[in-house]
């Protein structure tokens, strides 16, 4: 009797810290009207949360995915929660968008340049975690083509209209396993050696000396550029995660009691892309809405420009 008891507590417990927890959501801000927002792996996630919240604050949101089906039927479950809005009171548009094929990303920028007036919020969130050793279609190692190269030329391709549409914000998604990072000149592409955990917190660690290299190079433009850390977060971004079946329900039980739900991790993205207590930030690192600390290797300039430099090069932008 007394084991039965035990969990009931426990589940009590568990139920009021997530409740508590859910109950410190973030103050985003005000309306989004009449900006336009777009947000790359809007389908799922973190990115589906989002555009969710950005709808519901009046933006115009352009959903870049990779499969356009399931995009479409978030977009319909998305506008089906948050309601049908008045003319000009919100929008949700979805483009095809594959950050492992430079060509998708060049085609996808061409349409939003032609069709688009302005740009106000790029959100840098798709992300690929830990898989296998494979490559894009154009010959990068998948996490560090998709997570960095990906949105690296995504960003340098809009930054006209980010620049016309001034202030406007760009909002790059990282992670704390950044700090198990190394950007490793000798081996950017993981031809001599592939460890898919290390891979995965190089293209973070990417992340985020991309994000402080275009801050300092877009200084005065209007245009700011902050990186993120969203927590731990329950979305199916761990799919290539093999978890043995017996452990899979005390995995399950875990992760709903102590990892964020999408809308909690989103908040930090929310809040760098929508809320007036960060007009003017640029160049710093953020989780749960507050500024954060990064280690020395996140902040060595040099390297940050040396990535840039060779980036340009492997998308093309540089021969």
């Amino acid at each position: 009797a007394a084991l039965p008891a035990l969990a009931v507590g426990a589940g009590l417990l568990v139920a009021a810290w997530r409740w508590l927890r859910g109950a410190a959501r973030a103050v985003t801000g005000g309306s989004m009207r009449g900006k336009t927002v777009i947000i790359t792996g809007a389908n799922s996630g973190l990115g589906r949360a989002a555009a969710a919240e950005l709808l519901r604050m009046r933006a115009r949101v352009i959903m870049g995915c990779r499969d356009r089906a399931r995009a479409e039927r978030a977009a319909r479950e998305i506008r089906a929660e948050v309601g049908e809005r008045a003319e000009g009171e919100g929008e949700l548009v979805v483009r095809e968008l594959d950050l492992a094929s430079l060509r998708s990303v060049r085609a996808f920028c061409h349409r939003v340049l032609q069709e688009e007036s302005r740009l106000d919020v790029l959100i840098n969130n798709a992300g690929i975690f830990q898989c296998p050793y494979m490559k894009t279609e154009d010959g990068f190692e998948m996490q560090f083509g998709v997570n960095h190269l990906g949105h690296f030329l995504l960003t340098n391709l809009l930054l006209g209209l980010l620049k016309n549409s001034a202030p406007s914000r760009v909002v790059v998604v990282s992670s704390k396993l950044y700090k198990y990072g190394e950007i490793n000149f000798e081996d950017l592409n993981s031809e001599i050696s592939y460890n898919k955990s290390f891979c995965y917190s190089r293209s973070k660690l990417a992340n985020i000396l991309f994000a402080r290299e275009l801050a300092r190079r877009l200084e005065g433009t209007g245009v700011t550029v902050n990186s993120l850390h969203p927590g731990i977060v329950r979305t199916n971004l761990g799919r290539h995660v093999n978890i043995p079946l017996l452990a899979k329900p005390l995995f399950n039980l875990v992760s709903w009691a102590f990892f964020k739900t999408p809308l909690e991790g989103a908040q930090t993205s929310i809040y760098l892309a929508s809320s007036p207590d960060v007009e003017g930030v640029s160049g710093k690192y953020f989780g749960d809405c507050k500024e954060e600390e990064l280690l020395p290797k996140a902040m060595d300039d040099l390297v940050a420009r040396k990535l840039w430099d060779i980036s340009e090069v492997m998308v093309g932008l540089l021969k």
